[in-house]
């Protein structure tokens, strides 16, 4: 039985081909609903400020505004909205700039299409996802920064994560939810909550998003 509130989707792809392919596709789930369709990056922004969709399925390289200039335009003008990134492009300078611009989600298109439907139900609860491959390149850069003392806004030095803290936040940046990570480490669901909100702290961070943004802005400095 479909829920009462489907969620509602944006697909914005230039090829029409591979549009009407994910169109199709997710047709078939009685609890997504297709709202709007976009050929480039401006029509993207502007179905997405009409319609107001829980999640927008946006290509990266597209005409006339590309997909991480299309992403922050739709996070700053539709809060509500959840942008994944689906692209053949898994370069890392991409792939940080789009989770920067706001995208909960990052896919290439030869993921599995179990893989594309679980990521846009999760992240229309709130959840991230990224590919196992862009996973590990944050996790990488992650671990580059991690090793050399930080400094915060004011100068002082940041509190190091704990090795618990630090394998948490490696499950975060891999899409994991609080009941995951818990059944993962085998702690209270209640345990995790409060070292995820204790990473938060630590790292100046108000989203699991965020967190992964400020290693890549660490990766600028």
């Amino acid at each position: 039985m479909p829920p009462e509130k489907p969620i509602r989707i944006l697909i914005a792809e230039d090829q029409p081909l591979i549009r009407r392919a994910f169109a199709s596709m997710l047709a078939l789930e009685p609890d997504f609903e297709i709202v709007a369709q976009a050929a480039d990056g401006i029509e993207a922004v502007q179905a997405a400020r009409r319609y107001l969709p829980d999640v927008v399925l946006l290509d990266i390289q597209m005409p006339r505004l590309n997909g991480i200039a299309a992403t922050r335009q739709i996070v700053r003008d539709c809060p509500g909205a959840q942008v994944i990134i689906l692209t053949t492009y898994d370069t890392d300078d991409l792939i940080f700039d789009s989770i920067c611009a706001g995208a909960q989600a990052y896919l290439l298109k030869d993921a599995e299409e179990s893989e594309i439907l679980d990521t846009i139900r999760a992240v229309s609860c709130g959840q991230s996802r990224l590919a196992p491959n862009v996973a590990r390149k944050l996790l990488d850069e992650f671990r580059r920064v991690r090793r050399a003392p930080r400094l915060d806004d004011a100068g002082a030095l940041e509190e190091p994560l704990t090795d618990r803290e630090s394998e948490i936040l490696h499950l975060i940046v891999e899409g994991k939810g609080n009941r995951e990570i818990a059944a993962q480490l085998r702690l209270a669901e209640g345990t995790v909550k409060n070292y995820v909100s204790r990473i938060l702290e630590k790292l100046n961070a108000r989203t699991r998003t965020e967190l992964a943004v400020k290693a890549l802005n660490r990766r600028m400095d």
